[in-house]
């Protein structure tokens, strides 16, 4: 039961993780309950939903992770599975949940259907534990079934190419890296896509079927003696036989046990390749193709009834069984290889650290000896030469002393009237810029006042030539209209009126905004007194804006009352003029 478990448990976390949409390691309680229930349906467990309500009630309604999914699922589900029931829908099940979030969208050699049988494969080879992978001898193992089921001949020499390319971030591949590789065809160049096809089927018929050897063989009946073609699939504890090898119209089976035998029977009644099964209650006569057939058939049922005497498991589950236990006691193993490495390099460094702590304490006493000797003769020469040398020595540091004082004082001097000329550049840079700064009020104080006025009487003029062209239009219009028009056209020319009156107080309002405007001048003219420069100007310059007078006939900027003074580009070259002006200064 704990094996049984174990599949059951590969196929569910493929389900649990393709529900873990934002891959936070947790999912919703709803989607958890579905599971639930889709769980007990294929695994034919009686549902308790108050058991799972209860498991999942409490004061937090956020998602649940996958530890906290397991004491529910082992409780509820998995304790009470029985081996009754299709272990192929559980998969289909699970499968459907994944497929569509991780197969990849690429074009594959594969169809949906083999990859589905990849998929359940894959969980019968993978390691373990989790995330689920599959190791490079595995991969290597079910290339190479794949391969002698399609008929062609390993290529040890490409698999160890690709192994060399393997990252070595990695201990093996997921499912839907295995699918990939399979379905991209790098190891069954030269096969179609049937031939592919037909190889996944085969192997997924011994592997997870449990099919031992199938084909088709002749068969003598119970009670009519008559002899019929039938197709024999052989499993570790049964021989059923179909109509066709399609397996949809099953016409009996054979059960096994260890008091079954197998025996060759001689040629008689025209059939030839005869051999016997002989169980307890039935004995059946079989007849093969050929004798290879037969012998094959023959080697086949003894060998299941030979596992079945000594309680064995098939034999590719017992070989899968054999490599997992010899990579367990090869990376055990490496494992304490390293261990003993590790201590064997840890004493090296040890003996190393000590000989170097040996090394050092011979060198320190050999440099202290010749450095003491060296100084017992650099002594005896500084007294032969220090009474000869005493007054050359003060002479010079004497001449040395005066030359870096005389040194220090010029540049002392050249440092004192650097920070002058500093300081002064940073007063005159403090005056400019508050000049600029208050230059620049006053420009965007006129400029907000000057586009305004313009806005003003750009949508007056723009609501006058509207009434004037619904006139315009409304006296063109045709003779039997004429009545009704004129009528229209009393009211508009009442509106029309009323405009004008409009226009008359937003001429008094035009007044008002350019005393204001001239108050506002009046301002800037003080502010300007204020600084020598701005005075120089002033007196030279017309101002930054005068009263809008008639124009040019060339196009003007329209304003509540008529016609600006300017034109926009001789507004443009006055601004440039004076901003000139102001950049020189």
């Amino acid at each position: 039961m704990g094996g049984l478990k174990d599949e059951l448990l590969k196929a569910i976390w493929h389900a649990f993780t393709a529900l873990d949409l934002d891959h936070s390691g947790k999912v919703s309680k709803s989607q958890l309950k579905v599971l639930s229930h889709n769980l007990c349906t294929v695994l034919k467990v009686p549902h308790d939903p108050v058991a799972l309500e209860e498991h999942f009630r409490d004061d937090d309604e956020g998602p649940v992770s996958n530890q906290g999914y397991m004491p529910y699922l082992n409780k509820f589900i998995l304790e009470k599975v029985q081996d009754n029931f299709d272990k192929i829908e559980f998969n289909r099940m699970c499968w459907t949940l994944c497929v569509k979030k991780n197969l990849t969208k690429s074009p594959l050699l594969i169809m949906e259907e083999d990859a589905f049988k990849v998929w359940v494969i894959f969980n019968f080879l993978s390691e373990d534990k989790y995330p689920l992978i599959i190791v490079p001898e595995e991969i290597e193992y079910l290339l190479k079934k794949l391969t002698e089921a399609m008929g062609g001949g390993w290529q040890q020499e490409q698999f160890e190419h690709y192994k060399i390319n393997f990252d070595d971030s990695k201990d093996g591949l997921s499912v839907w890296e295995l699918i990939e590789l399979i379905g991209n065809g790098q190891f069954s160049k030269g096969m179609d896509r049937q031939t592919v096809s037909m190889a996944i089927n085969e192997v997924f018929n011994e592997l997870i079927l449990d099919v031992l050897k199938q084909g088709y063989m002749m068969k003598k009946g119970h009670r009519r003696k008559n002899w019929t073609e039938r197709w024999f699939v052989l499993k570790p504890n049964i021989i059923s036989y179909y109509v066709g090898e399609d397996l949809k119209d099953k016409k009996g089976d054979i059960l096994l046990d260890e008091n079954c035998c197998v025996e060759s029977l001689p040629d008689k009644d025209g059939k030839k390749c005869l051999f016997l099964i002989k169980c307890l209650d039935k004995t059946f006569e079989i007849s093969a193709s050929d004798k290879k057939k037969k012998q094959e058939w023959i080697q086949a049922i003894h060998s299941t009834i030979h596992l079945l005497k000594l309680g064995s498991p098939p034999p590719h589950k017992e070989a899968r069984q054999r490599r997992k236990e010899l990579r367990k006691k090869l990376l055990a193993e490496q494992e304490e290889l390293e261990r003993q490495m590790k201590e064997l390099q840890a004493a090296n460094e040890n003996k190393q650290q000590e000989l170097e702590t040996v090394r050092k304490k011979l060198e320190e006493a050999a440099s202290r000896a010749a450095e003491e000797e060296k100084k017992r003769l650099q002594t005896q020469v500084e007294l032969q030469a220090r009474f000869s040398t005493e007054l050359e020595r003060e002479k010079l540091i004497r001449q040395q002393m005066e030359e870096q004082v005389a040194q220090k004082s010029s540049e002392l001097e050249q440092y004192l009237q650097r920070v002058r000329e500093l300081e002064d550049m940073y007063l005159k840079l403090q005056e400019a810029l508050e000049d600029e700064r208050q230059a620049r009020q006053d420009e965007e104080t006129v400029r907000k006042l000057q586009a305004r006025l313009l806005e003003e009487e750009s949508s007056k003029r723009a609501e006058l030539e509207k009434w004037h062209l619904e006139q315009q239009q409304a006296i063109q219009t045709t003779e039997a209209e004429k009545q009704e028009l004129e009528n229209q056209r009393i009211m508009k020319e009442r509106a029309l009126q009323e405009a004008m009156e409009q226009l008359e107080q937003l001429e008094l309002e035009r007044k008002q905004a350019l005393e204001q405007y001239e108050e506002v001048k009046k301002k800037l003219e003080m502010a300007t007194n204020m600084t020598k420069s701005w005075k120089d100007k002033v007196a030279h310059h017309e101002g930054l804006i005068r009263l809008i007078e008639p124009g040019s006939k060339n196009p003007h900027l329209i304003t509540n009352w008529g016609p600006a003074a300017f034109t926009e580009a001789e507004l443009e070259e006055r601004e440039k003029n004076w901003k000139g002006k102001k950049n020189t200064e």
